[in-house]
């Protein structure tokens, strides 16, 4: 898959037709939407820009400059009526951009999203080059531990050890933590798909419920024997469940 460079944007774009937006997590990486991807790049064009998390400067490390980063994307790339669909930190990103600009919002996906309330890595970060520590907390991402895979421990392990990319984790945490979206939800009136983990021990299944019970215009499916990555650990149920959200939404004219 290519990534394209304009100006400040990397992204990732593949297929044609309406705009399917995905936005990752904080330990996310475009490898993620993988099997989404190639799923649905026959029928969309699915774009996946690279979000700044680690070139951020540390004052500019918060939830507001990375909505606003995601709002300059879409504006340059000058998209509308796009599909949005953000996994942890890129749905609580989503949410904000769509609070912002919901007139630019075609629908509204969300699995694991933080918003209301997410599990941290941990009170305290490991000292440096404690690997296994890594490993267990990348393990809780997902029901079955195997997905932790060694290439996967090694893209966070090199996130956690190097001091600069540590400050902007450790911000851009706290900010989330900060922007509780309870207040705000009941303004989204798109339609809006939660996608969950039954054993997502991040966003547990009751920041699902709340989600439902707080958006006006939404529908929850869980998926079970599953952690906080669905569209990684049970893709084909995560693509069949997307697929049916979207064929409900009404066609462009």
């Amino acid at each position: 898959m290519q990534i394209y460079e304009v100006g400040k944007f990397q992204y990732l774009a593949e297929g044609q037709g309406e705009i399917l937006l995905l936005l990752h997590g904080l330990f996310g990486a475009l490898s993620n939407f993988n099997d989404l991807i190639q799923h649905f790049k026959d029928s969309y064009q699915v774009v996946v820009p690279l979000l700044p998390l680690y070139t951020l400067p540390p004052k500019s490390c918060d939830l507001e400059h990375l909505t606003a980063f995601v709002h300059d994307f879409i504006a340059h790339q000058q998209y509308d009526k796009v599909i949005l669909l953000g996994n942890s930190l890129g749905g609580h990103i989503a949410l904000k951009y769509t609070v912002e600009h919901q007139e630019r919002v075609k629908a509204l996906v969300l699995t694991g999203s933080s918003g209301l309330f997410e599990n941290a890595m941990g009170d305290t970060y490991p000292r440096r080059g404690d690997r296994e520590y890594i490993r267990k907390k990348t393990e809780i991402t997902f029901y079955d531990p195997a997905m932790a895979t060694e290439d996967l421990v090694d893209e966070v392990f090199d996130i956690v050890t190097k001091r600069e990319k540590v400050i902007n984790v450790l911000a851009i945490a706290k900010s989330a933590i900060r922007n509780n979206m309870k207040e705000e939800l009941p303004n989204i009136k798109i339609p809006v798909m939660l996608i969950w983990g039954q054993q997502d021990q991040i966003t547990p299944p009751f920041v699902a419920e709340e989600f439902h019970a707080t958006l006006p215009n939404s529908q929850l499916a869980f998926i079970d024997q599953c952690g906080h990555a669905p569209m990684m650990e049970r893709p084909a149920i995560f693509n069949e469940l997307l697929d049916n959200f979207l064929r409900q939404l009404p066609t462009e004219a």
